[in-house]
């Protein structure tokens, strides 16, 4: 039984739901999304309170009660707060700047990385190794923030690279620190 999806959810003053055609508006002081939401959930809006029900008690109906509960929530988190991911760079000479709109990335090739952002998401740098991935819809700051440390994931000899703050990066030791190596 889906305890997320039977949690109702509370709308914040200043946030505005429309529920209709199986869509699903949501706008706010931050911004606005739509979402299409599945055909076999019920959504009901009363009194300020989003309630998700479902049909049937089958592994599918299941699964989509708290998923659409959990999308229509963090759709009415990103209107009325946001959504926030902080990378942090770290390397001898790695370094980032913005140039414009663009993320200018300088993290050990021969050449810098221009990252354009995506549309609804705004990137700012706070220094030289701190890259901040902010919008309103969580979805978008997470592929946003994915992409930028794809260009070069933590690696784990030196931990050099691109890692989301607070990310536990799983060292190991190299060729001279192993036991029982051969002089």
């Amino acid at each position: 039984m889906s305890r997320v999806g039977l949690k109702p959810l509370p709308i914040p003053q200043g946030v505005d739901v429309r529920l209709e055609g199986g869509r699903a508006h949501v706008r706010g002081p931050r911004g606005e999304l739509e979402r299409a939401l599945p055909l076999e959930i019920s959504v009901s809006l009363e009194d300020g309170i989003i309630h998700v029900s479902r049909p049937s008690d089958r592994r599918y109906h299941r699964a989509l009660h708290g998923l659409t509960r959990s999308l229509l929530a963090n759709m009415v988190e990103g209107v009325s707060q946001g959504f926030a991911k902080t990378l942090a760079l770290s390397g001898v000479g790695y370094r980032a700047a913005m140039d414009g709109g663009n993320l200018v990335l300088q993290v050990g090739f021969s050449h810098p990385v221009i990252v354009a952002p995506l549309s609804g998401v705004k990137l700012s740098v706070e220094g030289p190794t701190r890259i901040v991935v902010s919008g309103v819809d969580k979805e978008m700051v997470g592929e946003m923030a994915a992409r930028i440390r794809h260009i070069r994931p933590a690696e784990p000899y030196k931990g050099k690279g691109i890692s989301y703050t607070g990310e536990t990066i799983r060292r190991k030791v190299g060729k001279a620190g192993k036991v029982g190596a051969r002089k």
